[in-house]
């Protein structure tokens, strides 16, 4: 009876378990994001698909508390100091878009008949863009970094910020009747202002001496269950006091984000909330109603389309009044431009107190899961629709008739610190760099550094490669420094070449180019710092560089007889950890495979760090 009881249980959970383990990896794969994957799987197994399920809304409820996790974890990111450092982007620019976003959308409901109330909820969700989304798009690009990429990381965290006023304004904004609003709204406002006041309280004199008293146990559950209870447990209250859970959680994580505990609280969080918000993600997918969104289709394909254009506008014309150039504001247009996974949480929360109904609650789920299906489709029909812009040369010289004995190429964290040694001998150096940035940054500190693509033939011509006696090639990709010291060698042949070599295999093969000198980029950093382990760990220093002269010894061995024999030769000059070594396996052609440090020895570690 047992059996027949949790059966059923049971396949619902390998059901939920699987379609997200299927679906999530093969939309990131196609460049689509985690969180479309969920939807997808969810719409696949719910009731308008395989019918796995019938009642998604059970399942919803629960999974709210991965959005609740969620909240108070971005709070447990929100350290006061870090707002203040942040806080012209945060609150400047981020405060600007949303504010004119915000208004451009809910103009656009009200336009086309709707209340102000749903304008206004409609337009506010549509508004949030997805977080992982962007965050995604930007990290594939490698432009979380980039001056460009913070803005957009700013705005987003003010997105993030604003979800908690705005739940807040949704329990405002419900429907009551004209008899008790008046008294039920003050009621209310004054019962959520005292539980958030006691939460503050409760974090800033008992959170603290709570989590040294249990730390003290030295029992792991116990603190995981701990943070638990503070996240389930603000929230509790802020529920019990008619305002969102999520804004208890956010709070409770704001009050802890300067705690000592901060980082252990989020390594216990972080697996209980990536599940519950894919549970509720899957949810969210299950309870997109086919048949309003059939019904209902012109709607959708209209607000769809009109949002996204309302709100890249707004992107755009709010990145143009800051001065942003019109590529990265059309970028950031396009990325930006869609809702996000927030929205499903304020349209549910507007939907249980009565702003919307279950059915436009359904079309406006539709409109923000195809808006974020077609973003990365459109930033793809960017790139090719418009060209990348040309770098703004006005400020910066560019090289021409340099005569220097020494030309640097690249002019990044390795060539800033090659070029010291020669500059305090008195050698004569030019330098160029294709970074107006960086260009820009380096006259700051007293450099002059010209601009120039050093992959161009006229380009180390103009300037000075035939007259230099060496030419010192510091860029940081592969393929760059190979083409640089193919057209160096083949132009230039009596100039010395000293080359920076991305990793093993970069060496070996500007060995066979036959530079003059090649350097792995990490090779003898990494020798001096394992170097100083051996000191710190009661190794006698000249024990210690002995050791490290018969890594170099071993190493340049190695390397003879790779040139000779292939990537692999020489796998027994390498120590190893484990305690009996296993047969080479033919590594998986993944790109990086033959050029890693480690990868010519163990198949394993085809993805750890080139050296």
């Amino acid at each position: 009876m047992a059996a027949e009881i949790s059966g059923p249980d049971l396949l619902s959970v390998v059901v939920l378990l699987g379609a997200g383990v299927v679906a999530v990896p093969l939309f990131k794969r196609l460049g689509l994001g985690s969180v479309l994957g969920y939807l997808a799987a969810g719409l696949v197994i719910g009731p308008f698909g395989l019918k796995f399920f019938s009642d998604p809304q059970t399942i919803l409820h629960v999974a709210e508390l991965g959005v609740v996790m969620f909240l108070f974890l971005i709070g447990l990111e929100m350290q006061p100091s870090r707002l203040w450092g942040l806080r012209k982007s945060i609150f400047g620019l981020g405060a600007l878009q949303v504010g004119v976003c915000a208004l451009l959308l809910t103009g656009l409901g009200i336009a086309t008949g709707f209340p102000v109330a749903q304008s206004f909820v409609a337009g506010a969700g549509f508004v949030l863009t997805s977080t992982a989304i962007v965050m995604q798009l930007l990290e594939e690009r490698g432009e979380i970094a980039t001056p460009q990429g913070q803005r957009m990381v700013s705005i987003l965290l003010f997105e993030d910020l604003t979800i908690v006023p705005l739940l807040a304004l949704v329990a405002f904004l419900a429907p009551m009747s004209a008899e008790t609003a008046g008294g039920l709204r003050w009621t209310n406002i004054g019962i959520g202002i005292g539980a958030i006041a006691g939460i503050i309280l409760a974090g800033k004199y008992l959170l603290n001496p709570l989590f040294r008293f249990l730390a003290q146990s030295r029992a792991r559950e116990v603190m995981t269950a701990a943070a638990l209870l503070v996240v389930l447990g603000a929230a509790l209250i802020m529920q019990f006091s008619g305002l969102s859970m999520a804004m208890g959680a956010f709070l409770a994580g704001v009050l802890l984000s300067e705690s000592t505990f901060r980082h252990q609280l989020e390594a216990d969080i972080e697996p209980f909330r990536g599940i519950l918000l894919g549970l509720f993600f899957l949810a969210v997918g299950m309870s997109l109603d086919l048949s309003v969104v059939a019904a209902n289709w012109k709607m959708v394909l209209f607000y769809v389309v009109a949002f996204k254009l309302v709100k890249g506008t707004g992107i755009y014309i709010v990145a143009r009044l800051l001065s942003s150039s019109n590529r990265e504001a059309l970028e950031r247009a396009v990325i930006m431009a869609q809702g996000g996974e927030f929205a499903f949480v304020l349209y549910a929360a507007a939907t249980a107190v009565g702003i919307l109904d279950g059915e436009a609650n359904a079309i406006l789920t539709a409109i923000i899961i195809f808006s974020m299906v077609l973003t990365p489709l459109l930033l793809v029909a960017l790139r090719y629709l418009v060209p990348e812009e040309k770098q703004d040369l006005q400020e910066v010289d560019i090289a021409e008739g340099l005569t220097g004995n020494a030309l640097i190429i690249g002019f990044g964290r390795f060539g800033q610190i090659s070029c010291q040694p020669l500059l305090i001998r008195g050698v004569d150096i030019s330098i160029i760099d294709n970074d107006v940035e960086m260009i820009q940054a380096a006259s700051q500190f007293g450099f002059k550094v010209y601009y120039g693509d050093g992959t161009r033939l006229d380009i180390l011509h103009a300037a000075g490669a035939g007259r230099a006696q060496a030419v010192l090639i510091c860029v940081d990709k592969a393929e760059t420094i190979l083409t640089i010291a193919n057209l160096v060698k083949a132009e230039f042949p009596m100039v010395q070449i000293y080359a920076r070599a991305y990793d093993r295999g970069n060496t070996i093969e500007l060995i066979k180019l036959g530079v003059d000198f090649q350097m792995r980029e990490t090779f003898e950093s990494a020798l001096i710092f394992g170097e100083n382990t051996l000191v710190g760990l009661g190794v006698d220093p000249q024990e210690a560089a002995d050791i490290t002269a018969d890594v170099r010894r071993r190493d340049a061995e190695r390397l003879d007889l790779q040139l000779a024999g292939g990537i692999r030769a020489g796998a027994d000059l390498m120590r190893g950890n484990a305690p009996v070594p296993g047969p080479l396996i033919k590594p998986r052609q993944t790109g990086r495979a033959l050029n890693e440090e480690t990868a010519s020895v163990l198949p394993a570690a085809q993805n750890a760090d080139a050296n």
